[in-house]
C-alpha cells in the first residue's frame, strides 16, 4: 500500500481527528479559519472549535479575485493563474495560523477547503438549453495539501451537481448533523453575501429538511458601499439607518422571478449585483433618491427576501427558532427588521448551540470532509443529494 494511503486510512480511522475547515465567501473579506476536533459520524458527530480565526484579504489580492469573480467574459488566463494563487495564499494563511495556535503540520490529519467561488451557474439563472447546473470554485487543492503538508479534502461542490444538485447551499448536511433538536423546529440562517437557511423540524426526519438560498444577503449592500461611499461596507448599519426605504424599489427589487420559484433554488452575485439594482431603479423611475435612501432599501431588500422565505417554511408552526451566522449578523437595522416581521421566532446565533457565529461555514466543511471520510449514506429528501463529497489531494 502507498503510504500516503495508508497514512490517509490511519488518520480517518482515529477516534478524534483534527481538522481544519476553510471558507472563504462571495463578500472576499478574508479566509476564515476553523481548527475542529470531530468524533463519531453522522448523526453521533461531535465537533468542538479549539481555534478560529480570520485572515484578512488584502486590498491587491481582493482586487485579484474580483478581476475574475462573476464575470462572463472573465480572462480565462487570470481564471487558470488565480486558481494556483489562491490556493498558495490559502496555504500560507493555514501556515502561519498554525504557527500562531502552536501546532504543527503533522498533529493536523485534514484540511477541508471550500475555494473561492467565482461563478455559480444554475438552469435558473444561466437558462441555456442543453447545459446542466454549473459552478466554479477554485483555489487548488493538490497545492494547499503540497505546501502544508496535510491532507486535503476539496472541490466540494462538484459531486452535489453531479447527483442532480445545483451544487449550493450544502449547509444543510452538516446543519442536519449537529444542530437538530427533537422538540424544535429550527432554521439555520446563514447572512453572508447571499442569504440562506436550513429547515430542520422538530420530528427530526431527515428525508423532510431542505437548505435553500433566499436572495441577498450583504452583497448588494457590500457592492454599493463600495461604489458610492469608499467603504467595504455599512458598519454598525450607519448608512442605512440614516436613510428610508424607497417603497417603489423595494417592490421592483423584490419583483424578480426568482422569489417565486420553489425550494430549494440557489442564487449568486450572478444575478443580484448593481446591475440588477440599476434596472430595479430604471423600473421604478428612483434613479435620482438620495444614496442614503437606497441603502435603507437594500437593508430592507435583504429582510424581506429572508422574512417571506422563513414564512413559506414555517407556516403551520406556532413556534420555532432562528439561529444566525455569518456576517449579516452584525448589522442592527437588518436582524432589527427580522426580528420585527417573524413574531413567532426565538432568534439567537449559534453561539448558543457552541459554535461561533463566524465560523459556522468553516465548521461545516469540516463535517462534509469527515462525512467522506468516515460517514454512511444518509437519505435526504427531494433536491438534497444523499452523496459523499471532496476531492482528496495528498501532500506528495
Amino acid at each position: 500500500m502507498n503510504n500516503q494511503i495508508k497514512n490517509l486510512y490511519q488518520r480517518a480511522d482515529k477516534q478524534e481527528r483534527l481538522i481544519i475547515g476553510l471558507m472563504s465567501g462571495t463578500s472576499m473579506d478574508g479566509l476564515d479559519i476553523a481548527l475542529c476536533t470531530v468524533r463519531g459520524y453522522g448523526v453521533d458527530t461531535e465537533i468542538r472549535v479549539i481555534e478560529f480565526c480570520t485572515a484578512s484579504y488584502d486590498d491587491a489580492f481582493r482586487k485579484q479575485i474580483k478581476a475574475v469573480f462573476s464575470k462572463k467574459n472573465a480572462n480565462l488566463d487570470l481564471v487558470c493563474l488565480m486558481n494556483e494563487h489562491i490556493a498558495n495564499v490559502h496555504a500560507t494563511f493555514i501556515n502561519d495560523a498554525l504557527e500562531t495556535w502552536g501546532y504543527k503540520a503533522a498533529d493536523i490529519d485534514f484540511i477541508a477547503s471550500h475555494g473561492q467561488t467565482i461563478f455559480h451557474a444554475p438552469k435558473s439563472l444561466h437558462r441555456l438549453s442543453g447545459y446542466p447546473n454549473g459552478t466554479l470554485q477554485i483555489g487548488d487543492g493538490d497545492h494547499i495539501a503540497f505546501k502544508t503538508g496535510i491532507i486535503t479534502l476539496s472541490d466540494f461542490r462538484q459531486k452535489h451537481l453531479a447527483a442532480g444538485g445545483e451544487g449550493a447551499p450544502l449547509a444543510v448536511y452538516g446543519d442536519y448533523l449537529i444542530f437538530s433538536k427533537k422538540g424544535e423546529n429550527r432554521i439555520m440562517l446563514n447572512i453572508g453575501g447571499i442569504a440562506n437557511f436550513t429547515y430542520l423540524p422538530g420530528n427530526s426526519n431527515a428525508s423532510a429538511v431542505f437548505s435553500t438560498d433566499v436572495g441577498p444577503g450583504n452583497t448588494l449592500m457590500d457592492q454599493y458601499m463600495q461604489q458610492n461611499f469608499g467603504r467595504f461596507y455599512d458598519k454598525d448599519a450607519t448608512i442605512s439607518s440614516s436613510g428610508n426605504p424607497n417603497q417603489k424599489l423595494l417592490s421592483a427589487l423584490l419583483g424578480h422571478g426568482f422569489f417565486e420559484l420553489d425550494f430549494p433554488k440557489t442564487t449568486g452575485p450572478e444575478l443580484f449585483n448593481l446591475n440588477y439594482l440599476h434596472q430595479a431603479q430604471k423600473q421604478s423611475s428612483t434613479e435620482k433618491i438620495n444614496k442614503e435612501d437606497v441603502m435603507a432599501t437594500l437593508c430592507h431588500f435583504s429582510a424581506d427576501g429572508i422574512v417571506n422565505a422563513i414564512k413559506k417554511s414555517v407556516n403551520k408552526e406556532k413556534e420555532f427558532w432562528v439561529f444566525m451566522s455569518g456576517g449579516g449578523i452584525h448589522n442592527p437595522l437588518l436582524t432589527d427588521l427580522l426580528r420585527k416581521n417573524l413574531p413567532r421566532a426565538n432568534f439567537d446565533t449559534t453561539a448558543a448551540l457552541g459554535i461561533q457565529p463566524d465560523a459556522k461555514e468553516a465548521v461545516l466543511f469540516a463535517i462534509l470532509a469527515n462525512e467522506t471520510l468516515c460517514g454512511k449514506k444518509i437519505s435526504f429528501g427531494k433536491g438534497v443529494p444523499s452523496v459523499f463529497m471532496g476531492k482528496i489531494s495528498l501532500p506528495t
